[in-house]
């Protein structure tokens, strides 16, 4: 399948590419979720705080306490596969990266954040359908991450969907103001979509 085809599809199909609205039926607890006391309460303070935040520097303290939750899958194995996956990333061996992903979403089908990393990997190694697929499932699971909707939002730019892509990356901007790069993007792409204000 074509990726146009695909985005077209997972916009279609149960608004899986795209932000929840106000009034939509967000995703029930997950496994994760469940597996974990208090991981949602202690997302919700981070991502306020994170709303918050004055600077650069203080933001990027938040994004990682967050990304730290996120890559806490509540299984131990799940967990050190992870830490494996991470390694042949940094050494840009895509094709292990990928098989230990792979691995990890067999255990834990459930978890974002491998989906988010397996769709990096995707990426890099020229699948763009298969990490729209996997950002897809991410947001279904994890509709704060605004790692992955900046990944879909990039993605569906590319693939010239750019209105769906400013709606996801103006998201990504609501949870993260201090993300300059998305911004610079969704100004870009505000003044394509919408035009100049007179």
């Amino acid at each position: 399948m074509s990726l146009r085809l695909l985005l077209s599809a997972l916009i279609l199909a149960s608004g899986l590419a795209l932000p929840v609205e106000a009034g939509e039926e967000v995703p029930r607890a997950t496994p994760i979720q469940q597996s974990q006391p208090g991981r949602q309460k202690v997302l919700d303070e981070l991502f306020e705080r994170l709303a918050k935040a004055q600077d650069a520097a203080e933001a990027r303290g938040i994004e990682r306490a967050i990304q730290r939750v996120w890559m806490r899958s509540g299984s131990d194995t799940a967990d050190l596969l992870m830490g494996r996956a991470m390694q042949a990333m940094t050494r840009k061996n895509y094709t292990l990266t990928l098989q230990v992903l792979d691995s990890i979403i067999e255990i834990e089908p459930q978890w974002a954040e491998a989906r988010h990393r397996r769709a990096i990997a995707r990426f890099y190694a020229q699948d763009e359908a298969g990490a729209a697929e996997d950002l897809a499932h991410a947001l279904a699971l994890e509709p704060k991450h605004f790692g992955a909707l900046t990944g879909m939002g990039s993605i569906m730019h590319r693939a010239g969907f750019d209105k769906g892509a400013l709606a996801l990356l103006r998201r990504a901007l609501e949870l993260h103001p201090q993300q300059e790069s998305v911004r610079s993007l969704v100004e870009k792409l505000r003044l394509e979509v919408e035009g100049r204000e007179i």
